[in-house]
């Protein structure tokens, strides 16, 4: 890829993501101030009186025009500034860029283990297509699909941590307090999460592989007597992880927007319980700073996605 088609392609997405940006923007704060409840109500409690309510409101700034409140709040979007946590006093930048470090620790990893295993499952699967193993692939992949994390990580608990005790089952370390004392923490949850997601990604790249392996390129290159395994990984491989590239790419946006089931069930402070927390106790700059961001996570992935594809497959470009 030329370095001049590259930056114009990413300048013209960049542009495009501006309008993307402002309607994600109106959409979550109609639909946060949509929620019933009034975070002042629940800030004072059951037995405030109107006139305390009527002075939280105005400390808020919850008295004035919705549209007034909205510029108000993008102006300070624009600059940097998502405001202040209605509950703690905390900078939800600060706050959501904590709690977004310790989902993305745990999602990364098992996006990584479920691409690794998903591309290896699929082309072996393609390559025995119709065989007993190509039956076990497939029925393993469709019984990750139908089990619910929630499920799945609490029998991890009961088996791993409550009747073998080889693994804490609640409470959170840092990795930055030492690999050894944060890294137990995170073995469930990521063993969770790619089991999950495993199967989908699976079945995707077994599809793609199939697909590929009846073109006559690939026919072309068992006649030249290429071993089946060079055949895989020179020829399969690379084209049929296209598709599979894509669906990692919204999988991975879709949980760093916060895996709340995972986190709850392990007692993460992730990025979905924060959402959910804030939900549940009406912080509206809270939401509104953490849905943005979510949105703004997957225009970037999605971009990084668009870049890689050309090169897998030379047939795509990005001129245009």
């Amino acid at each position: 890829m030329r370095p001049a088609v590259v930056a114009r392609y990413v300048g013209k997405r960049l542009l495009l993501t501006i309008p993307t940006l402002l309607i994600v923007a109106l959409l979550v704060f109609a639909l946060v101030r949509a929620i019933p409840g009034d975070p002042a109500q629940v800030m004072l409690g059951d037995a405030a009186d109107p006139g305390a309510i009527a002075a939280m409101h105005r400390e808020m700034g919850l008295d004035r025009p919705l549209w007034v409140q909205f510029a108000q709040w993008l102006s300070h979007v624009v600059r940097g500034d998502l405001g202040t946590s209605i509950i703690t006093g905390e900078p939800v930048r600060a706050l959501m860029l904590d709690r977004f470090l310790v989902t993305a620790s745990i999602v990364v990893t098992a996006i990584a283990l479920a691409t690794l295993t998903a591309i290896a499952a699929g082309l072996v699967a393609a390559a025995n297509r119709g065989k007993a193993l190509d039956r076990a692939i497939v029925s393993a992949a469709t019984l990750s699909m139908a089990i619910p994390s929630f499920w799945l990580g609490l029998m991890l608990i009961l088996v791993f941590g409550v009747k073998l005790g080889w693994l804490p089952v609640v409470g959170y370390v840092p990795l930055s307090d030492g690999l050894a004392a944060g890294l137990p923490y995170l073995v469930l949850p990521v063993a969770t999460l790619a089991m999950v997601e495993t199967g989908v990604l699976i079945r995707m790249m077994r599809a793609s592989a199939i697909e590929v392996l009846s073109l006559d390129y690939v026919t072309h290159a068992r006649a030249k007597g290429l071993s089946e395994r060079s055949v895989l990984l020179r020829h399969v491989l690379p084209n049929a992880f296209a598709p599979t590239m894509t669906l990692v790419g919204l999988t991975l946006g879709h949980l760093l927007g916060g895996a709340a089931v995972v986190e709850t069930v392990f007692t993460l402070p992730g990025l979905g319980r924060l959402i959910v927390d804030s939900v549940l106790s009406r912080d509206y700059p809270v939401v509104q700073g953490c849905l943005l961001f979510t949105a703004l996570v997957y225009v970037v992935l999605n971009l990084a996605t668009d870049l890689l594809y050309p090169l897998l497959d030379p047939r795509v470009t990005l001129d245009g």
